[in-house]
């Protein structure tokens, strides 16, 4: 989708994926189960799946047959997707693969037909405006529950504090919000603005928060984290550049010596059509 003009590396998304799951909430899969088919075929759409770790996550808290479709641009990411699908159900029912190469951004309600749930990770915040209302407009014609996670809020904490935190934070969010060629992206914006277009046609919206945290045993992460991080804040600030090596190492000793601690807060939003 919007991952057509913004690549992600397969490594990254197998990197995450751990901290990814256990970020996400729970809370809203147990009240997602109750709107979902009893005893029937569940057909999952998977908006830019990636390396289908939403499948992996999701597919097993659900109970009966189920069939994930999968849609990505990168033929790369849904091959990965393809070949390591989620193993069952939670009851141990059968759970199929669909791989469908889509620029999601084009997707018409035909493609949706018979959807049981929408979903989607990590994909909010890479949006212009009009494709989030291309989407709610998508999965309001659909008229199934959508799940969408790990959306970025504008808030990250790390510990020990350092004094260049708030400036790369800054300019980490203004990156997040620039103009691309398909528009300005809404970044940290993007669940706010979610929240009120999927509720305007009378859905209940539900909000949840669902932050990484990462320590020590997450350090390689927040290492892979940091540098990215750190590259979109120098790219959106060129001031940074010289601060970047000396600030980055000594995150990286605070990390090595196990006494860096970062949080990343993200939200999860259930939508249920009345």
């Amino acid at each position: 989708m919007t991952g057509a003009a913004i690549p992600v590396p397969r490594g990254w998304l197998e990197l995450r994926e751990t901290a990814d799951a256990a970020a996400r909430s729970r809370e809203l899969v147990d009240r997602l189960r109750d709107h979902l088919p009893d005893g029937g075929l569940t057909v999952v759409h998977d908006l830019a799946c990636g390396t289908g770790a939403m499948g992996r996550w999701l597919a097993p808290q659900l109970r009966g047959p189920q069939c994930w479709i999968l849609h990505d641009w990168d033929t790369r990411l849904l091959h990965a997707a393809e070949t390591d699908p989620p193993g069952g159900a939670a009851d141990g029912a059968a759970v199929t693969v669909e791989p469908r190469h889509s620029d999601i951004t084009r997707l018409a309600i035909d493609d949706l037909t018979g959807a049981s749930l929408i979903t989607a990770s990590a994909l909010l915040d890479l949006m212009t405006s009009s494709e989030l209302d291309g989407l709610i407009a998508l999965c309001a014609g659909a008229g199934c529950p959508v799940l969408l996670t790990l959306s970025v809020v504008g808030s990250v904490l790390l510990a020990p504090a350092d004094g260049l935190d708030q400036q790369v934070a800054a300019a980490f969010d203004a990156h997040q919000r620039r103009v691309t060629p398909r528009g300005r992206l809404l970044g940290p914006d993007a669940v706010a603005a979610a929240v009120d277009g999927f509720g305007r046609p009378g859905a209940d919206v539900l909000l949840r928060t669902s932050p990484w945290h990462l320590g020590p045993a997450e350090a390689t992460l927040a290492a892979e984290w940091l540098a990215g991080w750190l590259d979109a804040a120098c790219e959106q600030e060129a001031d940074l550049v010289g601060e970047r090596d000396r600030y980055e190492r000594r995150r990286l000793s605070e990390a090595g010596a196990g006494r860096l601690r970062v949080t990343v807060d993200h939200a999860d939003l259930l939508v249920l059509p009345r």
